[in-house]
């Protein structure tokens, strides 16, 4: 439960303590828990114009295997290549996995980038490493892409700059120490269920709008008060109060939330799986005004019976809702200026354990990069015959990282302060792929 400490006087005239009507007025009769969302979006954003490029992280939370994706390896031996077949895409020479056959039509939509390499093995160091670009640090955790864009870019409006569809992935993809106002509005639950709500648009039952109105007004009378004593903190609190206010009240955030409206065809397009519904809900937030989407989609992490595994519900999946999000961003005029990026935190080795698994890898992975101005249908780099490490043209995580933030029009060489007063860039050493850009 938020508290806040406003010292000198804590009572107004009538005795009515502000931090207990912040406990029992603000935040359950609007219907909020949205304060490490809102409060204090302190830092605006630059006043230079960019390029007004949205992105939607397509995370494959547990490591998804390479080989048995987006870089399959027909000619090696059994032992290797695994289970799957390959098909071809729309670029001659270029082939998946059979199991991917609408993405590989749709690979003129986005570029891959195959020789992507990195140190880290371990799933919560890998997964911070890739969401950031900066290699775990025990004493300071960095900020992540979508982090980064609502620090730089802002909000546009009532809405959120950056969402969170799922949980954080081993914990990261918030802001780390750049603090709270620029974690991501986080969204539980299932979007493919018929009951499925954002429960921070929806105010609890018997509050009306009106209710939150008149308790709107009665927080700003106190804050009138309050302001002779303690006018800056009150001041902050006023504008997430507004920021928070607007939200729930907003028709335009309600619509953007709301897959009712979405068509039956176009709905079962993406499928009826929550990763599915997710790619749906990601493009109308990203029409809305969103700047950064992130989906959180786990099972990636096949120690034992990958191929049935993959085959069976997550290689399915993900071809279904990702083309669906690509055809669709393109169909509606978005893909140009919506970067769509698909990635976990490292491949799979070529070898296949005792239990028909795959374990982790990260001398070799890849990853997809599509619209936001990016150049599509691109195949970067090469692995070896095993699909073991780069043959040539190795892409570090620190050159992912340039390359998004080169597509978003966010300057790498910018600095940060954290709390210590040390200065740290937005992307250190980082060498943006040119190839796509």
């Amino acid at each position: 439960m938020l508290e806040i400490e406003f010292g000198g006087c804590q009572t107004n005239c009538e005795g009515v303590r502000r931090r207990d009507f912040l406990k029992v007025g603000a935040l359950t009769g609007l219907g909020l828990s949205l304060p490490d969302l809102l409060r204090l979006e302190a830092g605006a954003p630059s006043k230079e114009r960019r390029r007004e490029i949205s992105c939607i992280l397509l995370w494959l939370n547990g490591g998804p295997s390479h080989l048995d994706t987006f870089d399959p390896k027909p000619d090696a031996p059994a032992e290797i290549r695994g289970e799957f077949g390959t098909i071809p895409t729309a670029i001659p020479g270029v082939r998946f996995c059979e199991h991917l056959p609408r993405l590989a039509r749709q690979l003129d939509k986005f570029s891959i980038l195959r020789s992507v390499t990195s140190p880290e093995n371990g799933h919560e160091r890998a997964t911070h490493y890739l969401l950031t670009g900066y290699k775990f640090n025990l004493a300071l955790e960095y900020p992540s892409y979508g982090s980064v864009v609502t620090r730089e870019l802002g909000s546009q409006g009532e809405m959120p700059a950056y969402v969170l569809m799922g949980s954080y992935p081993f914990g990261y993809g918030g802001a780390g120490y750049m603090g709270g106002a620029y974690n991501p509005f986080s969204l539980d639950g299932n979007p493919s269920q018929a009951n499925f709500r954002v429960h921070d648009l929806t105010p609890p039952g018997g509050v009306t709008l009106e209710r939150i109105r008149r308790r709107k007004n009665l927080l700003e009378s106190i804050d009138a008060f309050h302001q002779r004593f303690d006018a800056s903190a009150v001041r902050d609190m006023d504008a997430f109060y507004d920021r928070a206010y607007d939200l729930v009240t907003s028709p335009r955030a309600k619509r953007a939330f709301d897959l009712a409206l979405e068509p039956q065809k176009v709905r079962e397009r993406y499928g009826s799986t929550s990763f599915g519904q997710s790619c749906l809900l990601a493009r109308r937030l990203i029409e809305g005004g969103v700047r950064f989407v992130t989906i959180n989609l786990g099972g990636w992490d096949t120690h034992q019976d990958n191929f049935s595994s993959l085959k069976g519900h997550r290689l399915p999946e993900l071809d279904l809702g990702y083309s669906a999000l690509l055809e669709d961003l393109a169909a509606r005029d978005l893909l140009e200026s919506t970067l769509v990026i698909c990635m976990g935190e490292f491949g799979r080795p070529p070898t296949v354990n005792p239990s028909a698994g795959r374990d982790h890898w990260a001398q070799a992975m890849t990853v997809c990069l599509g619209g936001g101005g990016v150049k599509t249908g691109l195949v970067i780099g090469e692995t070896n015959e095993r699909a073991e490490e780069p043959k040539e043209r190795p892409i570090r995580v620190e050159d992912v990282a340039a390359t998004i933030y080169n597509a978003l029009g966010i300057p790498c060489g910018k600095e940060y302060r954290t709390p210590q007063n040390r200065p740290v860039k937005i992307n250190y050493d980082g060498q943006a792929v040119a190839e796509v850009l």
